[in-house]
C-alpha cells in the first residue's frame, strides 16, 4: 500500500466576525477532540480553545484562557500578541491579526507559528494504528527515536517496544531560515536524512542563544558526503532565556525547541545511539504495511548473511549494486577482494545481531542498516559494528555502501 500523507493544509486566512474572530484555516475552528491521540503537553490545545472562543465571539472567555496560557508560558510572544488584540478589541473594531503591536514582519512570523502549531495539532494520525515509515526497526539498545517533520514544524519521539515504534511525545520546532534540504555550508537549510545524536553539550559551555543545551547530530553523514553535501554544526538545541519559541523558519540549519521542550526531550536521547530522522513531511504506514516492509528487508539481510557463509561468491556478490562504493573501494575493487578472500577460505560463519533499519526521507528506496557483526573463518575472526545502505533495484534490495559504523 502506498504511504499516506495526512491532511494537506488548506489555504490559511485571517478573518474577523463580530468584534473579532481569527480563523487560521479554511472552515470552522473545531474544539479539541476528546481523543487527543498525540500529547497535549504544549500550548497547542490552549491555542485551539482560545481561537474557538474568539470565533464564536466569546472574547472575555478567550482573554481569560489567554491569561492562563501566559502564566504557564510567560515568554510566549504569540499569546502576548493575541492578548493585545483582545484587549484592543474592547475599544475599537479590528480588521487584521496583530493590531495591538509589533511590525508587520514580526506579526507574520507569529502568524506562521500559530499556523504551524495548529496544523500539527489537528493533522495527526492515530498513535495506535500508524507509525512513521522511516522507523523500520530500532536496535535493542536504542530506547527511543526522534522524527522531525519540517513542513509541520514538529518533532516526534517514539519509544522502542521490541523493535516496534510507539508514540511518546511531540514538540513544536524551528528549522533553517531557508527551509530544509541542506546541500552546502551556509545555505541556512536544515538537512533531510537519517542522523544520530553524537553528544550532549552542557548549557554552561554555550552562549545563552542555545538555551538549555545542545545535541549535535552527525551531519554530514556517509550518504551526504557521497552526494557532495557540505556544512557542519547541525544541532538540536534550545532558545535564548528571554524567548519561549522562535518562528518556524529561524535557524541557520539547526532544529530548535523551546527550552522546556528541549529539557523534556533530553529524557529520551542517548548520545551515540538515538537516531534523528529529519523529513520534509512524514509518511505514515499502517502497522500491517510497516511489518510487511520491515519483513522484506530483514529477509534480504538474512539472505545476504547466508550467502556469505555459503562461500558461493557469485550468490554473495549478487546482493551488491553495480553502484556500490565502500569508503576505499568501488564495485570492481570490492568484487576482486571478495573473490580473493572467498577462494582462500574453507569455511565462514557470520552472525548478525541488534539490527536497526531506518528509511531515508525523500529517497523511497534507500535504507540505512546498522548491526553488530561477528565474523569467523579458518583464517580470520573479528567483531565490528557495521553500517550498510540498501536500495531497491529492479524490485530487489541491493547494497550500495558498506563500512564500519
Amino acid at each position: 500500500m502506498k504511504p499516506m500523507k495526512l491532511g494537506q493544509l488548506r489555504a490559511p486566512l485571517a478573518r474577523f466576525a463580530g468584534i473579532l474572530a481569527i480563523t487560521l484555516f479554511a472552515g470552522p475552528t473545531a474544539s479539541a477532540p476528546e481523543d487527543r491521540r498525540i500529547s497535549d503537553a504544549g500550548p497547542e490545545a490552549a491555542l485551539q480553545q482560545i481561537l474557538a472562543e474568539i470565533e464564536v465571539n466569546r472574547l472575555d472567555a478567550a482573554l481569560d484562557r489567554t491569561e492562563v496560557l501566559l502564566k504557564a508560558y510567560p515568554n510566549f510572544r504569540l499569546a502576548h500578541l493575541i492578548r493585545g488584540d483582545l484587549l484592543l478589541a474592547r475599544t475599537q473594531p479590528l480588521t487584521t491579526f496583530g493590531n495591538a503591536s509589533a511590525p508587520p514582519e514580526r506579526v507574520q512570523e507569529l502568524r506562521d507559528e500559530a499556523i504551524a502549531r495548529l496544523r500539527a495539532y489537528r493533522e495527526r494520525p492515530s498513535a495506535a494504528n500508524y507509525v512513521p515509515r522511516y522507523l523500520l526497526q530500532m536496535g535493542a539498545e536504542q530506547q527511543h527515536a526522534v522524527v522531525v517533520d519540517t513542513r509541520r514544524a514538529r518533532l516526534y519521539v517514539y519509544r522502542n517496544e521490541n523493535g516496534k515504534p510507539r508514540f511518546v511525545a511531540d514538540y513544536y520546532i524551528s528549522q533553517g531560515k531557508a527551509g530544509s534540504g541542506k546541500q552546502y555550508e551556509g545555505d541556512n537549510k536544515t538537512p533531510l536524512g537519517v542522523y544520530h545524536v553524537t553528544s550532549f553539550i552542557d548549557p554552561a559551555k554555550l552562549p545563552d542563544f542555545y538555551g538549555s543545551g545542545a545535541f549535535p547530530i552527525n551531519y554530514p553523514n556517509t550518504w551526504d558526503r557521497r552526494l557532495g553535501r557540505t556544512g557542519y554544526g547541525i544541532w538540536l538545541h534550545g532558545t535564548p532565556s528571554d524567548t519561549y519559541a522562535r518562528p518556524p523558519l529561524a535557524s541557520e540549519g539547526c532544529v530548535v525547541l523551546a527550552n522546556q521542550d528541549f529539557t523534556s526531550l533530553s529524557n529520551f536521547v542517548q548520545p551515540g545511539l538515538t537516531p534523528v530522522i529529519i523529513s520534509n513531511e512524514i509518511e505514515w504506514l499502517s502497522l500491517d504495511d510497516w511489518q510487511s516492509e520491515r519483513g522484506a528487508l530483514n529477509d534480504a539481510i538474512e539472505a545476504w548473511r547466508s550467502d556469505w557463509e555459503s562461500l558461493d561468491v557469485e550468490r554473495y556478490l549478487a546482493h551488491y549494486s553495480g553502484e556500490f562504493r565502500s569508503d576505499r573501494q568501488d564495485y570492481a575493487g570490492w568484487v576482486q577482494q571478495k573473490r580473493r578472500v572467498a577462494n582462500a577460505r574453507d569455511w565462514i560463519k557470520v552472525e548478525v545481531r541488534n539490527v536497526s533499519m531506518f528509511r531515508h526521507p525523500g529517497e523511497d528506496a534507500l535504507v540505512e542498516v546498522t548491526f553488530e557483526q561477528e565474523y569467523r573463518s579458518d583464517g580470520h575472526t573479528d567483531r565490528m559494528r557495521k553500517r550498510q545502505y540498501w536500495t531497491k533495484e529492479g524490485g530487489q534490495w541491493k547494497i550500495v555502501y558498506e563500512g564500519r559504523a
